[in-house]
């Protein structure tokens, strides 16, 4: 986090509005710290397309376990360590 801080400012020297929320006596001196504020993430948009090619699969029944389908069409390209198969 980083942080600026300002040291023995006269308080007529502050804004107004920093001024009205303290009680010190117009001679008086402070020490100003500011710090950047953590940024809130910002919320997720909902992905929205309307691309008609989008979602084209999604009722493929032999596609529901997608982990599955994808290790049963790369079954005959490759060996369980990785290695490609001859053909």
């Amino acid at each position: 986090m980083n942080a600026v801080v300002f040291e023995h400012v006269p308080v007529a020297e502050l804004p107004a509005a920093w001024r009205a929320k303290l009680a010190k006596a117009t001679g008086a001196t402070v020490t100003v710290r500011i710090e950047e504020e953590a940024q809130a993430a910002a919320p997720a948009e909902e992905f929205v397309t309307d691309d008609p090619a989008f979602g084209i699969w999604r009722d493929r029944e032999d596609m529901a376990d997608v982990a599955a389908y994808v290790r049963k069409i790369r079954q005959p390209r490759y060996n369980r360590d990785g290695s490609r198969n001859e053909p």
